[in-house]
């Protein structure tokens, strides 16, 4: 019998440890993200699928928003992505507007607009004649 329980444990390999980042599949540290959230108080407790979860709607999230920027560093002909980038990628895109709307971006700026009342007038004809005969009215 200490022969057939000896094989068994000798055919059972010690598991290398893998972390909870590689298991899900993620590049974010699930076991940092769960330190915080321990650490935080923001619960008394934490249960194991919490940082799991934060941390793989904060990669789509970075990925998303890096997508995007590197999209405008692309037009912009820049092989770097700067402040800049990130402000065009967030401002142009409707629903990280809407997520990021109260945030300020550093070094960011503003997205070019000119409002309608400020461009030249266009001169045509026809839309002389209608505000012309508007006016007789």
């Amino acid at each position: 019998m200490a022969g057939r329980g000896k094989a068994l444990g000798g055919a059972a390999v010690a598991k290398k440890a893998a972390s909870r980042s590689s298991k899900a599949g993620l590049q974010f540290p699930v076991g940092r993200i769960a330190r915080f959230l321990k650490a935080g108080k923001y619960a008394e407790r934490v249960g194991a699928g919490a940082p799991v979860y934060l941390a793989a709607v904060l990669e789509y999230l970075a990925a998303e928003v890096l997508e995007l920027a590197g999209n405008a560093a692309r037009d912009n002909k820049k092989g770097r992505i700067v402040p800049r980038h990130i402000q065009l990628a967030v401002r142009n895109d409707e629903e990280l507007s809407k997520f990021l709307g109260a945030v300020t971006i550093s070094s960011g700026g503003v997205l070019p607009n000119i409002h309608n009342l400020l461009l030249p007038k266009k001169s045509g004809g026809l839309a002389s004649a209608k505000s012309s005969s508007a006016d007789d009215d």
